[in-house]
C-alpha cells in the first residue's frame, strides 16, 4: 500500500490513537485529538463504535468539516442516539458501560498517572492547570488511552500531582486503593507507542515510531524506559488514514 510520508505530529497522534480502538466499544472522548481519533476509527474500522461526550451526547456522529468546538455544542447532537445530562453520562461510566476513555495531561509518569492540575510544589505551584473535569472519573473507571506530545519535562518519574490515576505506585497499589476496574491501556506519542507491564503496571515501549531510535526516545524521557521483548516499529500513516483525517479536519483546527 502506498503511504503518504508528509504528516504533522498531531496527525500522527490522531491516527495512532484511532488504531487503538476496537469495533463495538463505547469510548468517552473530548474535543481535539480524542474526538478526531474516535471519529476516524468510526469511519475506517469501527462502524459500531459509540462515542460519548461529557456534555451528554451518546452515539455522536461528527460530520466532516464540522468539528464541534466543545462537547456542549449542538453540532454534537446531530444523528446522535441520545442526549442526556452530564450526570447521567458519568453514571453510565460508574455502571461499567464505558470501555475506553481518551486522556491527556501536562505530565505523565512511569505508572501512567496523569497531572492536569498544577506544576511545582502544591503549596506554591509554578503553574496552575485546568484541573480534572471528568478526568478522574474516566481514569478510575475505564481503560485509558493517553495521547500527548513526547517531551522530557512531560514524561517524568513522578507527577507533581495525580489528577487522574494510572497504576499509582505500581504493583497492586491501584486495586489496593479501591480502583477495581480500568487502568491505562496505551500511551501514544509522536515518538512511540507504550503499553504497561501486566505485572507491576510500569510503562514499556511496544513500538518506536518510524525514524525514532531507542536512544532518542530515552533522551526525551525523564525516567528509565523498559522495552517489550518484541518491540517493533509503528506502521506509518496510510494514504487512506490521512485522506479521511484531512476530510474530517480540512482547516487543521486540531492537526496543524
Amino acid at each position: 500500500m502506498l503511504r503518504m510520508q508528509s504528516h504533522t505530529a498531531a496527525e500522527l497522534l490522531t491516527i495512532l490513537s484511532a488504531r487503538q480502538l476496537g469495533d463495538g466499544q463505547v469510548v468517552f472522548a473530548g474535543v481535539g485529538i480524542p474526538l478526531l481519533a474516535a471519529t476516524l476509527a468510526q469511519r475506517l474500522h469501527c462502524p459500531s463504535l459509540t462515542i460519548l461526550f461529557e456534555g451528554g451526547v451518546i452515539g455522536a456522529f461528527v460530520e466532516p468539516g464540522k468539528l464541534p468546538p466543545s462537547t456542549n455544542d449542538q453540532r454534537c447532537t446531530r444523528r446522535a442516539n441520545m442526549v442526556l445530562g452530564s450526570a447521567e453520562v458519568l453514571l453510565l461510566l460508574q455502571r461499567g458501560y464505558v470501555d475506553v476513555g481518551f486522556m491527556g495531561g501536562a505530565q505523565v509518569d512511569q505508572y501512567g498517572n496523569l497531572n492536569s492540575s498544577f506544576i511545582g510544589d502544591p503549596s506554591n505551584p509554578k503553574t496552575r492547570l485546568p484541573g480534572t473535569g471528568g478526568g478522574n472519573d474516566i481514569a478510575s473507571l475505564a481503560q485509558m488511552i493517553v495521547a500527548m506530545k513526547h517531551e522530557k519535562r512531560r514524561f517524568v518519574e513522578h507527577v507533581d500531582f495525580i489528577t487522574s490515576p494510572g497504576f499509582l505506585r505500581g504493583g497492586d497499589t491501584r486495586r489496593a486503593s479501591g480502583l477495581l476496574t480500568g487502568g491505562v491501556f496505551r500511551v501514544v506519542t509522536d515518538l512511540a507507542v507504550f503499553g504497561f507491564a501486566p505485572e507491576g503496571g510500569r510503562m514499556q515501549v511496544i513500538s518506536l515510531n518510524p525514524g525514532v531510535s531507542r536512544e532518542q526516545l530515552q533522551d526525551n524521557t525523564g525516567f528509565r524506559l523498559d522495552f517489550a521483548a518484541d518491540t517493533g516499529v509503528t506502521e506509518p500513516p496510510t494514504d487512506q488514514e490521512l485522506k479521511m483525517l484531512r476530510e474530517l479536519d480540512p482547516e487543521q483546527l486540531y492537526t496543524a
